[in-house]
């Protein structure tokens, strides 16, 4: 997939996975934040959870962080001027800190649940959590179908197997939440708006770009109860 095209298609989109704000709520009554919670939006994109984040804890601070210009860049015309908030290209195996929340929507898959957890540890101040959505099946043992559309993401498991990767880095879950169907629409209809927008003047590149989009669309309209996403809240463990 030609990196530049997908950036085409994805400027300025409001998300770039899925999710909703009733998520980040729903993380506020599992967890207790300090008053002045320092956060992390880490593989912030451009920037769609920093609101809600926010209204996690009265002073909250977040840091987001993405090592995307085009995405900060976005993030930044709305968050760019509050003092509230720190915008950072960097990468998110290197967060920083220490934060009492890493929040990373939808990026873990790109390093693994367990090596991220264990590349984060050190990041979180004492009694600091993680929370993280990762791609899994909910119908297990899945349909070839359903594994075939997840055949270049071989970590993909039930939700048990999220559950031991969480427990082999030394975390214990706090409480788990699958993404509702919201969630994907926020993030599929105002993809689904441009692809139409940009389709007819589309060169090979673009179009290539544009159908691996539909595809993955389809599949989740036809098989999405079957696989999703996974929002898991942990902490490190005492022995771990």
């Amino acid at each position: 997939m030609n990196p530049q095209a997908f950036l085409t298609l994805h400027r300025n989109l409001p998300r770039e996975g899925p999710g909703e704000p009733a998520d980040i709520e729903w993380l506020g009554r599992q967890i207790s934040l300090p008053e002045g919670a320092r956060i992390c939006d880490n593989a912030c994109g451009p920037g769609a959870d920093i609101g809600p984040l926010l209204a996690l804890a009265p002073g909250a601070h977040v840091t987001a962080i993405d090592i995307n210009p085009q995405f900060l860049g976005q993030a930044a015309e709305q968050w760019g001027e509050d003092p509230r908030v720190d915008l950072l290209m960097g990468d998110m195996r290197d967060p920083g800190g220490p934060y009492d929340l890493i929040w990373c929507a939808g990026g873990v898959y790109m390093l693994g649940v367990r090596e991220a957890l264990e590349m984060w540890k050190p990041s979180l101040a004492e009694g600091g959590v993680v929370a993280f959505s990762e791609p899994c099946y909910f119908k297990y043992p899945p349909d070839s179908e359903v594994v075939e559309i997840w055949a270049d993401y071989p970590q993909m498991s039930g939700e048990e197997g999220v559950g031991a990767r969480v427990r082999a880095a030394g975390y214990e879950t706090i409480a788990t939440r699958r993404l509702s169907d919201d969630a994907w629409r926020a993030y599929y209809k105002p993809l689904m708006a441009r692809m139409e927008e940009l389709y007819e003047d589309a060169d090979d590149d673009l179009r290539e770009v544009l159908i691996a989009h539909a595809a993955e669309i389809k599949a989740w309209d036809e098989y999405g109860d079957d696989f999703g996403y996974l929002l898991s809240v942990v902490r490190p463990r005492a022995d771990g």
